[in-house]
């Protein structure tokens, strides 16, 4: 099965679920990564449940902190 991630073509094994693909991605601070799905925020206590489907498409954001001096 093919999906996007982060803008690049990937292949995984059919029905693999958000929480699988963060640990086979090998994602830096899993604990405080935001995971979009087709452009819609997936509640993190759902990815043990959220297969990613062909042709999806999958994005890691971390949101950083800051501000003027």
């Amino acid at each position: 099965m093919t999906f996007t991630i982060a803008g690049e073509k990937k292949e995984y094994e059919e029905g693999i679920t958000l929480d699988k693909l963060i640990e086979k991605e090998q994602i830096d601070n899993p604990d405080y990564v935001t995971v979009t799905i087709n452009d819609e925020f997936i509640d993190r206590e759902a990815f043990p449940a959220t297969a990613i489907k062909e042709g999806d498409a999958v994005e890691f954001l971390y949101f950083m902190g800051g501000g003027a001096l």
